[in-house]
């Protein structure tokens, strides 16, 4: 799998939200206007791509706390291949995240056991967004 990465608006960010919108807004019924919430210009986008096509992705923004992880999505023809943790271990070990205190995320509850496998760790309670429960998780760089 090749990943690229971009922090503008091109063709690689695009690929992104082809596949976020089929994931999220498609399959999953999020309305549009929350997944596209006007915070993508602000975010690391990863991408990955098999034979040329995209087929996870991932976006990263450093804020105080951390790398902050969100919108990991794989297109459904490509699941159960590992894309989606060769796409995390590629942010995990990224040397331009190397001086952040930690990884977070805010996880859907049926992707905890995923995000485990990562050495993530779950803290505080659940909770709802989008209409979708998630729990907040956290790995030590």
């Amino acid at each position: 799998m090749e990943i690229k990465q971009t922090d503008q608006l091109d063709n690689v960010y695009q690929d992104a939200r082809n596949i976020r919108h089929h994931v999220f807004v498609e399959e999953q019924g999020i309305d549009e206007s929350a997944e596209f919430d006007g915070t993508d210009s602000d975010a690391i986008h990863f991408v990955g791509y098999v034979d040329g096509s995209p087929v996870v992705t991932a976006r990263t923004t450093v804020t105080k706390d951390g790398v902050h992880i969100q919108r990991v999505a794989t297109e459904k023809a490509a699941r159960n291949n590992g894309y989606a943790k060769q796409l995390l271990k590629y942010i995990l070990a990224d040397p331009m995240f190397q001086d952040a205190p930690k990884f977070y995320l805010g996880a859907q509850a049926t992707a905890i056991g995923f995000y485990e496998t990562l050495g993530f760790r779950q803290y505080g309670e659940p909770f709802t967004e989008v209409g979708i429960t998630h729990v907040n998780m956290d790995k030590a760089i």
